[in-house]
């Protein structure tokens, strides 16, 4: 998919020296293609939001596990020590 797409964009690229309308469906493509593709930032969200799901359930196991519970509520309390704003 990511070959067709590069044969693509250089055809329409190549189709712009005759006719300069060609590079600018050429851009819209490269625009498509690094916003919304594999690559783009919908994905960077949805990874955030697992990870701060999965950090979420860790703490609460931590929380309420009976070893070792002094040192996560220190722990706990540290987190949000640092992650409160400064100044």
């Amino acid at each position: 998919m990511l070959v067709l797409l590069l044969v693509v964009i250089v055809v329409l690229f190549g189709l712009g020296f005759l006719n300069p309308l060609w590079w600018v469906a050429a851009a819209v493509l490269v625009f498509g293609a690094t916003r919304y593709g594999r690559g783009g930032g919908s994905d960077a969200g949805e990874y955030q939001d697992y990870r701060d799901r999965r950090e979420r359930e860790d703490r609460w196991d931590r929380r309420y596990s009976r070893r070792h519970q002094a040192r996560w509520s220190r722990e706990d309390r540290r987190d949000r020590r640092d992650r409160e704003p400064r100044g």
